[in-house]
């Protein structure tokens, strides 16, 4: 089984603005160190090469990022020994404060692609139930085994 994740942000600035263009500057090489990072199997992104122009929320502020990898230790590689990490350390600057979960792991099948409906699912079943093996958080982790052997559904 591969780990799917979805993220979403609160932009504070419009995406064009002068206080987002660092951040949206460093996308593309951000999201290609993502792509040749051992464990990467997929990231979402429209023909921009991104995810930003996707709307999966009515509130246009929001943004929505979502990938597979490998194992749980093959993201957090990504997400914290990389130049990943120093975009992270700087979110506040960028992004608003979201109070609830803003971003959610589970495990999906070698043979399928996490859908964006299924990632807000996920998501939302987080923040509603705390973690699960259907739907967790770093803190968590649970396994691909206790995915399975839970059969945790909505």
């Amino acid at each position: 089984m591969y780990l799917a994740q979805l993220n979403i942000a609160k932009a504070k600035y419009p995406l064009d603005s002068p206080q987002l263009k660092e951040f949206i500057d460093n996308l593309a090489p951000v999201n290609k160190i993502a792509e040749e990072s051992e464990g990467f199997i997929w990231r979402l992104q429209d023909e921009s090469g991104d995810a930003t122009n996707i709307q999966a929320f009515s509130d246009p502020s929001m943004i929505i990022n979502m990938s597979t990898w490998a194992s749980t230790d093959a993201l957090k590689k990504f997400m914290f020994r990389t130049h990943h990490r120093d975009f992270l350390r700087r979110k506040s600057q960028w992004f608003e404060n979201i109070p609830q979960d803003s971003y959610v792991l589970w495990w999906i099948p070698q043979d399928s692609t996490p859908t964006i409906e299924e990632g807000i699912e996920r998501l939302n079943y987080l923040r509603e139930n705390a973690d699960s093996p259907f739907a967790f958080t770093f803190k968590s982790n649970f396994s691909a085994a206790e995915a399975i052997d839970h059969k945790i559904t909505p």
